[in-house]
């Protein structure tokens, strides 16, 4: 309540901005007063992610001045040239504002700026990044987050998001930064007029389309007879989507018209991942007799949700499988074209379904798993390139997040897009759905199938029992599941692999130190607990093996069930 009277008081911050706090204080409204202020907004490992809002724990202008003022620090004491910067931004509320906002903190500081003109999505900031060689990027983006969120994530001059030893160093300066009045910073007009600012050129972005067009799989011309829903959900993937499915031939698009222009509200949708079948409820409305597949992309367009016809019904897949499609369409036509490589290199996370591994084993490509998050993808990208040890070819995470090629060095949706509808148009041709595809790698593979349960506890006392959740889980592993015994925990915060019947750890896990606790099942199948890092919740990730679909049904129901169960005990 202190800190709340400090900055209603502060002159620093202007009138709208201390007025907010204030009716909060006139109101005596200590909940809402105790969630904006009993912590500063965390720097994290991938950025800044919070509620917009005036106060230390929310995303505002001044939260976004310090998060900048603390990367300029970062980059004018670790470059050896004179830094440089691409930002981009979303849809979001305050986006465009909040970018300006960086880029007047960079400029003061003396770091050129290379600034997109109109809202882009996160691959193509990873991609200019690259392409101009700046030392650092930045996304205003909350991604597919509900739109009380905005959010900043960082990137570094490979195009990655931060990783160590760049994301601890970044949130030191970060944290050393106590008073507002230690940020630099210029109107947004001196910095253009002194060239401090200059906006992306579109030859940047002409290279990206070339180089995503050049990953296609089949001639243009089989693609004219698909139809496609598409939908941005409101976000950045309009543009960049429909540019490149009209460059690859695909004449039968219809956008979603509802959901085609920016909307930082997000309108017509109670959250916009296309992970939500909710999500693509009004592009199911919007389908014909001759449609035959709905593509979503969320805000930042770095992932994709489908939904498929087959046998006149409208089914939604999920990540994990439009993982394996993708994987096994992506590793055929190589094969096919004889550009499959030698060392090949697939790369996955450890809470993606391991039916991908053994995809990637039938090709004689290798299989890599990291952490959650895309960044330690990219960053394996880069040991690949450093080291010359292989060729990365595609990488996956259950979340809806692909990337293929190294161009891009986040997910992309905007490939992901081009190349499951060749693999639509190309299925379309034989008169087989995805569906018929997915069976039929099932039949060639094994029989898998995956869910995820979010348990959301909001505010100070949410992030408490999230604690305790995982602390119990982690000092009291249960022996069985589901009548289903434990063999092997998996806990990545200490970096060990226990024997559950005998209690001794074994081994070790070999990942970036992580508060995930994954629990390997008598039958094949892996239940893994992990908070989020970005929002308030829990998130239980199933990952099952069977013998049939029947089988995986009953053994999918038993597993949630009796898991769900013993978190609610804690």
């Amino acid at each position: 309540m202190s800190k709340a009277r400090e900055w209603a008081a502060n002159e620093y911050f202007d009138t709208a901005f201390r007025d907010e706090i204030q009716h909060l204080l006139d109101d005596n409204d200590e909940s809402e007063l105790i969630d904006r202020f009993y912590k500063d907004l965390e720097f994290g490992t991938g950025g800044l992610r919070g509620i917009l809002g005036a106060g230390s724990n929310r995303m505002n202008i001044y939260t976004v001045r310090k998060a900048s003022q603390g990367l300029a620090n970062y980059l004018l004491k670790n470059s050896v040239q004179p830094p440089s910067i691409a930002i981009a931004y979303d849809s979001r509320r305050f986006s465009d504002l909040f970018s300006r906002e960086t880029a007047c903190v960079f400029a003061a500081n003396g770091i050129q700026v290379h600034l997109y003109k109109k809202l882009r999505p996160v691959p193509m900031l990873s991609f200019a990044v690259r392409e101009l060689g700046t030392t650092a990027g930045v996304v205003v983006t909350a991604s597919h987050n509900p739109a009380e969120y905005n959010g900043y994530k960082v990137y570094w001059s490979d195009g990655c998001q931060v990783t160590p030893p760049h994301d601890e160093g970044i949130i030191d300066e970060v944290n050393w930064i106590k008073d507002f009045t230690a940020v630099k910073w210029m109107t947004f007009e001196a910095a253009l007029e002194q060239e401090r600012v200059w906006f992306i050129p579109d030859s940047v972005e002409e290279a990206y389309f070339t180089k995503v067009e050049a990953l296609a799989m089949r001639p243009r011309e089989g693609n004219r007879d698909i139809g496609i829903v598409y939908t941005p959900l409101h976000g950045t993937g309009n543009y960049p989507v429909r540019e490149i499915l009209r460059r690859r031939g695909f004449e039968k698009v219809r956008v979603v018209k509802a959901q085609e222009e920016p909307d930082g509200a997000f309108s017509t949708v109670t959250s916009p991942n296309p992970e939500d079948p909710s999500a693509l409820k009004l592009a199911l409305e919007t389908v014909g007799d001759n449609d035959h597949l709905i593509v979503g992309t969320d805000p930042d367009a770095d992932r994709i949700g489908v939904m498929i016809r087959h046998k006149n019904e409208w089914i939604k897949i999920n990540g994990n499988q439009i993982g394996q499609l993708l994987l096994a369409y992506y590793l055929e036509k190589l094969r096919e074209q004889k550009k499959l490589p030698d060392n090949g290199v697939y790369i996955t996370t450890i809470v993606t379904s391991d039916l991908g591994r053994e995809i990637a084993d039938s090709y004689g490509v290798q299989s890599r798993e990291t952490l959650t998050g895309f960044k330690y993808i990219g960053s394996v990208i880069r040991e690949l390139e450093e080291t010359g040890t292989g060729k990365f070819i595609f990488g996956t995470e259950e979340s809806h997040g692909y990337l293929f090629d190294d161009f891009v060095r986040d997910k992309d949706g905007v490939i992901a897009t081009m190349i499951f509808c060749e693999l639509c148009a190309e299925l379309h041709q034989k008169g087989m759905s995805v569906i018929d595809q997915l069976v039929a790698i099932h039949s060639r593979y094994s029989f898998h199938t995956d869910s995820l349960i979010n348990k959301v506890i909001k505010g100070h006392e949410g992030a408490a029992k999230i604690a305790q959740i995982m602390e119990s889980l982690r000092n009291h592993p249960p022996a069985e599941i589901a009548g289903t015994k434990v063999m092997t925990v998996r806990d990545y915060l200490k970096g060990e692999i226990l024997d559950r019947r005998t209690g001794k750890v074994t081994g070790q896990t070999r990942q970036p130190q992580s508060n995930v606790l994954a629990f390997y099942m008598a039958d094949g199948s892996r239940i893994t607990a992990r908070p989020s890092g970005t929002e308030p919740k829990i998130k239980f990730y199933f990952n099952l093996k069977g013998t049939d679909e029947a089988a995986l049904k009953r053994t999918k129901s038993a597993y949630e069930t009796d898991f769900c169960k013993l978190v609610d005990g804690i």
